[in-house]
């Protein structure tokens, strides 16, 4: 299996609810380190999994529907714990949108498989791994 990584980040204000999260319940700021993963079995014609160009182009754009705001004031986030875990799931699905709409060309429509990781410092990360349709 081939595999491409762009990166990128992004820096959000958010809180959580429930015990679980402890002090976490307040309002604080996070800067995530976002590595998107694109897998395919075979490469295209040109040789390439996807055009690097493109998914670093299409991931910046992702991120900065986020970028700088707090999610808990986001329409699209109400009720909802904004986990580094739900995050890696919704970009991730955010970007499999984009493939399909054709936004990184047509090379990314032969990816069989998308990861994202959200790096939240140097010692913890959280991912979402999804299959793409065909």
């Amino acid at each position: 299996m081939f595999r491409v990584t762009v990166r990128d980040h992004f820096m959000i204000a958010h809180s959580f609810r429930g015990e679980a999260f402890g002090p976490a319940q307040a309002l604080h700021g996070a800067t995530y380190v976002v590595d998107a993963t694109f897998f395919r079995e075979t490469l295209d014609a040109a040789g390439m999994v996807v055009d690097i160009a493109r998914a670093t182009e299409v991931l910046k754009a992702t991120l900065g529907r986020y970028n700088l705001k707090n999610l808990d004031e986001l329409p699209e986030f109400n009720g909802q714990n904004t986990t580094t875990e739900f995050l890696s799931r919704h970009l991730a699905d955010a970007l499999a949108a984009a493939i399909e709409r054709g936004e990184l060309g047509e090379t990314a429509l032969g990816v069989d498989r998308l990861r994202v990781t959200l790096h939240e410092s140097h010692v913890a990360s959280a991912a979402y791994e999804r299959a793409l349709k065909q």
